[in-house]
């Protein structure tokens, strides 16, 4: 009998610390709750999405809900929350998106801590404006693959290498030689090296490069050297097993050092609006061209699925076009 009192005893103290708890919760403002997701979430996020949501919720997500309790946060004021971003803070489309769906993670954590029913909310995602991707023409990546060959030296690899394989410029800079296989002439993605925003506030630099993981899980891949770009490496090759291809060295090189390089580049050669993603883009333009199956293009550019690939990636021009609609005339021979 005396067990089952002390028990009884117990369960009404933790009752009441619940109900203490939850009274509290009920009482918190959205401020609050982005601190405690940030909190649960720290430990499976990327270091670099960390920081991208920390700087989001700061400066963009707190100023605007913090002082307000998630039962009172509307659709009306979270359209006039999208509004301020386009139109005050001028932000892109896409920007725009990513801070609505981190906004909307958040209130669907309050949500559940708090128990309450709270008002559905009817969030309005911006479209995104669809720029026309640039890809080089084949007389311009034939100058350029010119320009590149002649007095060939490690950055001129670097970007050689996007415009042969399609890896992201992350990706390259955080290349070393014992990722590339001279048995099998193949590249292991296995790192991205990125510029992020430094955590020690009491250093001098604002900012830091950091090695990480790749973008997703399908990033991790292994591509086939083309020949040409296989006696390249063979012919730059370092021993080292921590040493990073651009810099032969144990430190890699910061993305922005290669990304001036390639606009040096360009502009000897007279072209203009050309950057890393645009070496991409050609890579899959001409894998298209070439006949590749779309499966096999999306696994050598590291994509989830095959759609990302048709819609972003792969831009048939006019003549390729026109070669598919000549196919029309087994169909219609009159």
């Amino acid at each position: 009998m005396m067990q089952r009192g002390i028990t009884s005893y117990e369960e009404k103290r933790d009752q009441m610390a619940y109900y203490e708890n939850r009274m509290e919760d009920l009482n918190k403002t959205f401020a609050y709750y982005c601190s405690s997701w940030l909190s649960v979430n720290c430990t499976c996020l990327k270091v670099s999405s960390l920081i991208k949501y920390e700087r989001d919720i700061g400066k963009h997500i707190i100023p605007f809900f913090g002082s307000d309790h998630p039962c009172d946060i509307t659709s009306e004021k979270v359209t006039a929350f999208t509004k301020m971003l386009l139109q005050e803070r001028e932000l892109s489309p896409k920007t725009v998106r990513n801070i609505l769906a981190l906004f909307h993670a958040i209130f669907l954590y309050a949500k559940k801590k708090n128990g309450l029913r709270f008002q559905e909310l009817d969030i309005v995602y911006p479209k995104e404006n669809r720029k026309e991707v640039r890809v080089l023409d084949e007389r311009e990546e034939e100058r350029f693959i010119r320009f590149l060959a002649k007095e060939m030296d490690i950055f001129k690899l670097g970007v050689y290498m996007a415009l042969r394989t399609g890896m992201r410029i992350g990706e390259i800079c955080a290349l070393r030689w014992h990722d590339i296989s001279f048995e099998t002439y193949t590249i292991s993605i296995c790192h991205t090296a990125q510029r992020i925003r430094h955590m020690d506030e009491n250093s001098d630099k604002k900012t830091k490069v950091m090695i990480g993981t790749p973008k997703s899980d399908s990033s991790r891949r292994i591509i086939p050297l083309m020949p040409d770009l296989a006696a390249l490496c063979t012919r730059f090759r370092r021993t080292g097993s921590k040493t990073f291809v651009l810099t032969g060295t144990e430190q890699c090189m910061d993305p922005r050092k290669l990304q001036r390089r390639l606009k040096a580049y360009t502009e000897t050669c007279g072209m203009e609006e050309v950057h890393f993603h645009t070496l991409r883009h050609t890579f899959a333009t001409r894998c298209i061209e070439a006949g590749f199956d779309v499966k096999t293009l999306s696994e050598i550019l590291g994509h989830s699925n095959i759609g990302i690939t048709m819609n972003q990636y792969v831009h048939p021009n006019l003549d390729l076009k026109r070669e598919n609609m000549n196919r029309l005339k087994i169909v219609f021979p009159f």
